[in-house]
């Protein structure tokens, strides 16, 4: 792709960057962006570079955030004592957006994956059982992908949360989504419909994993 302009080249590459972005979508952004006001323009990139710098993750459950703790966790009408554990920021996104789940939630940042190198050190998964033990909670419902990855960080922080490990309190209930998502699929893209039926029907962790 030829260029005349070494500043659109530059533009075009950057754009290009981004996933699911190739080269005619970058030229199509970029050019799209140069028929627009400057003042567009430039509000555009501020915005970008005041999100990248200014944003923060929640301290409590690694949610994105505007302040040091999240709009979910601060929001005195959530269940605060219903945790849901999901993998990533972006399935926070998806079950809010089914407007069925009314808890809180706590990111992971991946799951145990050895062959990628992903132990349970480099999760949050430690602050998960520390939240535990802290605050009074009464349900923990794992929201992960179903996948073997998902299944195993599961097992996991089962496992941890176990009597005999000591991290488990008396009142606490454990539960996974039901599985109305096939295996190996993605929540970031079940239907919105299919991820509520599956908060809504949720089923005890000892169940979901008595029957793999």
């Amino acid at each position: 792709m030829q260029f005349s302009s070494s500043l659109l080249e530059n533009a075009v590459s950057e754009f290009a960057k981004l996933p699911g972005i190739g080269k005619k979508t970058a030229l199509r952004l970029v050019l799209h962006l140069l028929k627009q006001d400057t003042g567009d323009v430039s509000n555009f990139s501020e915005v970008i570079a005041r999100m990248r710098s200014e944003i923060k993750f929640c301290q409590r459950c690694y949610n994105v955030a505007d302040a040091d703790i999240c709009s979910i966790c601060a929001n005195s009408m959530r269940k605060q004592e219903i945790i849901c554990v999901v993998e990533s920021i972006r399935d926070v996104i998806a079950i809010e957006s089914t407007q069925q789940f009314n808890g809180t939630y706590h990111v992971l940042g991946g799951v145990i994956s050895p062959l990628d190198g992903i132990g349970p050190d480099q999760l949050n998964i430690e602050s998960l059982v520390n939240r535990i033990q802290k605050e009074t909670t009464a349900e923990l419902i794992f929201a992960l992908n179903p996948t073997i990855q998902g299944d195993t960080t599961i097992y996991y922080i089962q496992k941890k949360l176990s009597p005999g490990s000591g991290g488990q309190l008396p009142q606490l209930r454990i539960t996974t989504i039901a599985r109305g998502i096939a295996f190996g699929g993605e929540l970031e893209y079940a239907d919105e419909m299919t991820l509520a039926r599956s908060l809504q029907n949720r089923l005890p962790v000892e169940s979901y994993v008595a029957s793999k």
